[in-house]
């Protein structure tokens, strides 16, 4: 992905988040669960669109939970998808992968109606007018009952709410080390390498959440219904909303 044409994340950062992701992310398998109870079941064939799929985990839960679906999972790195394809090669054309840039608007027209968008840890990198127009266009190509949901990073609206958030996530972290690694290498690496959005004292400029609250409010802006906050933790948050059934604007 790029940002007035500079990379803000290369292939380095995705081959250590590809080793390193699944001490990083709090409580991952619980919140890829959570994705998964949110869409609503497909009455037939449907297609799914993951910005940002990484190595393919949400996409495995969603072809599983789902067989009706196509998943198409979306990512601005190769490395990225190559990881994806080989570990989702026994779905067959069920899962196709496609390189983009989330910040460009080309991609988003679709040949067929959207069930459902997911992303992970991805649209932080959007500015507030890039997400506002992002929330827009993908209501624009959701079926009518169809849905977006969203896990990322969200701005505190405190500083006792952000020195929480970056207490959490170190925590969280650190007894992920432990229980699938068997010691903190991992977790050393993580405050070594300043992943910590909110314990760092001069943030990456390429990370660049916005208050849930905004969000929130960007989202009905753009159309959505039963707009609301799923699941939280360590200042990660999975939200969205639903495209309302009857197709109303």
């Amino acid at each position: 992905m790029t940002q007035s044409g500079k990379p803000v994340w290369d292939e380095s950062d995705s081959r250590e988040f590809l080793d390193l992701g699944r001490f990083f992310v709090p409580e991952r398998e619980e919140q890829i669960e959570a994705f998964c109870s949110l869409i609503p079941e497909p009455a037939g064939a449907c297609h799914v669109v993951e910005l940002c799929c990484g190595e393919g985990l949400l996409a495995r839960a969603l072809l599983e939970r789902f067989p009706p679906a196509t998943v198409h999972g979306y990512d601005g790195s190769e490395a990225m998808l190559a990881r994806a394809r080989g570990r989702l090669g026994e779905f067959g054309e069920r899962f196709a992968a496609r390189a983009f840039d989330l910040g460009d608007v080309s991609w988003r027209r679709f040949p067929w109606p959207v069930h459902a968008f997911v992303s992970s840890l991805a649209i932080h990198h959007l500015d507030g007018e890039g997400k506002r127009g992002l929330f827009r266009d993908l209501y624009g190509a959701l079926a009518p009952g169809g849905v977006l949901l969203i896990a990322d990073l969200v701005l505190p609206a405190s500083a006792a709410a952000k020195e929480l958030a970056a207490r959490s996530w170190d925590e969280a972290v650190r007894r992920r080390s432990l229980e699938l690694a068997g010691h903190l290498g991992p977790y050393e690496t993580f405050r070594r390498e300043r992943w910590n959005f909110y314990a760092d004292p001069e943030p990456d400029p390429a990370d660049r959440p916005s208050s849930l609250l905004d969000q929130l409010r960007w989202l009905e802006e753009a159309g959505f219904s039963g707009v609301d906050v799923f699941w939280m933790k360590a200042g990660h948050a999975l939200f969205g909303g639903t495209r309302r059934a009857n197709g109303h604007e």
